[in-house]
């Protein structure tokens, strides 16, 4: 299973742990996608800046 990430709010402000979260997972810039095989690693990183991401499962 693969997930579709986007992140859907600036990263200005954020704590710093969220940053490093989002730029570790390839998100730097608002609207930027991305595409990575589901993990525990991954879902873990997801729940952090859950409040950042909108998730879609892709095939």
């Amino acid at each position: 299973m693969k997930l579709q990430i986007t992140l859907t709010k600036s990263l200005i402000g954020r704590k710093p742990n969220q940053i490093k979260t989002a730029h570790a997972l390839g998100l730097k810039k608002p609207q930027q996608v991305v595409v990575k095989e589901a993990n525990e690693a991954l879902l873990g990183m997801v729940k952090t800046i859950g409040h950042l991401v909108e998730v879609l499962e892709v095939e």
